[in-house]
């Protein structure tokens, strides 16, 4: 037993602790949105990156909806002389969760980018469940070692084209401050790595490794979680480096679904507080200023992750737009919704940005990211950080 009083400590959106019993909080918070079922049938599903964002949303929908079985894949750092990561939390009380709903779902520490990974994943499916219905593939990573050339390549966050520049939210001590964050122009070799981290190639090697084991079931769908926004972020986010790498993946879906026994789609989520968006320029502000607008109808990752289930599985139609891509983010997309988030955005300045954009709200939800500031945890008691990964 390890026990200690954990408290936040990091720079900017990045904290060095996470709280354990604050993450599984939020776990069972995630439960309680959902509307638990008694499952006729239990599908097999792999989701690649479950322990955080979309990827855990998709996981819990997944489990307390359609009851499903399967594993699920995250890369996780075990406490040490510093707490474990909150996906290490999150994942052990996910894994809770799924016990007591029936479900046989295994979770797997690894990186998803290496082949030994897959293997060992697939040697796993192969024993536990015969093959896999469904694959959810949600990785967002600033890196990746390509294992077949042992190359290493660093996602950019950058312009095509022409330099940009964009408004920014970060905070002093809890405060806001409204910053003007220039975009330096991506190169080619720049581009070209962002693609290769966080295009479709990995996507299409986990398909590739499922269909070499013949593991792929009867009506086997495979779906990766993608981003499009605003006009406002589209400088930093779509039209620059990062939405090569979303075009790319776009790209990918309609290769797989080429290929016979394989549906592939991109579903296109709205917007989120994440590990990996509070970390792009503007993103945060973009999303403070669409809660402002929105309130409670902004919805959640869970809300879109049950309707993505839902359209998955037959219950309700697929929602496609002209590209092919199932479409849950029609909400943020509306254009009354976005010219009031611009009219604010165009209004923000360093005196009023506490009353323009709900930034209490935004800062607080990157401290639940850590399993801060979650309601019903005594943040003053001794926590247990030696919690261990689920077997």
């Amino acid at each position: 037993m390890t026990e200690r009083v954990i408290k936040p400590v990091g720079r900017g959106f990045l904290f060095l602790d996470s709280h354990p019993a604050g993450c599984e909080q939020i776990v069972r918070g995630l439960t309680e949105q959902v509307e638990a079922r008694t499952p006729q049938t239990r599908p097999v599903a792999l989701v690649i990156g479950s322990s955080s964002g979309y990827g855990l949303a998709a996981t819990i929908a997944g489990l307390a909806r359609y009851g499903i079985d399967g594993i699920g894949v995250s890369f996780e750092k075990a406490p040490a002389r510093r707490t474990a990561t909150a996906g290490w939390y999150r994942t052990a009380a996910t894994a809770a969760y799924a016990e007591t709903v029936g479900s046989t779902f295994h979770f797997i520490n690894a990186d998803a980018f290496a082949d030994t990974t897959k293997a060992d994943v697939l040697d796993l499916l192969q024993e536990k469940f015969g093959g896999v219905d469904y694959l959810i593939y949600s990785v967002a990573a600033p890196r990746r070692v390509d294992p077949r050339t042992d190359t290493t390549y660093q996602s950019a966050i950058k312009a095509i084209g022409q330099a940009a520049e964009t408004k920014s939210l970060a905070y002093d001590d809890g405060q806001p401050v409204l910053q003007e964050v220039g975009i330096e122009v991506a190169t080619d070799e720049e581009i070209a790595e962002t693609v290769a981290v966080m295009g479709g190639e990995d996507w299409s090697r986990w398909v590739d490794a499922l269909e070499e084991r013949k593991l792929l079931k009867d009506g086997f769908t495979t779906v990766a979680l993608t981003y499009i926004g605003s006009e406002l972020t589209g400088p930093i986010y779509r039209q620059g480096s990062i939405g090569a790498a979303k075009a790319h993946l776009e790209a990918t879906a309609r290769d797989l679904s080429s290929r016979d026994g394989v549906h592939a789609r991109t579903s296109v989520n709205g917007a989120a507080v994440t590990q990996a968006s509070s970390a792009i320029p503007g993103i945060g502000l973009y999303v403070s200023l669409l809660h402002k607008v929105l309130g409670d109808g902004l919805q959640t990752p869970m809300q879109q992750s049950i309707s993505l289930w839902d359209q998955l599985t037959g219950e309700k139609p697929l929602d496609l737009d002209e590209d092919g891509r199932i479409r849950l983010d029609r909400w943020e997309l509306t254009d009354d919704v976005q010219a009031a988030v611009r009219t604010k955005w165009d209004e923000a300045t360093q005196d009023n940005i506490a009353e323009v954009a709900d930034t209490v709200w935004f800062y607080e939800e990157v401290r639940r990211l850590y399993g801060f500031d979650v309601p019903g945890v005594d943040y003053e008691a001794p926590a247990e950080v030696d919690v261990e990964w689920p077997t």
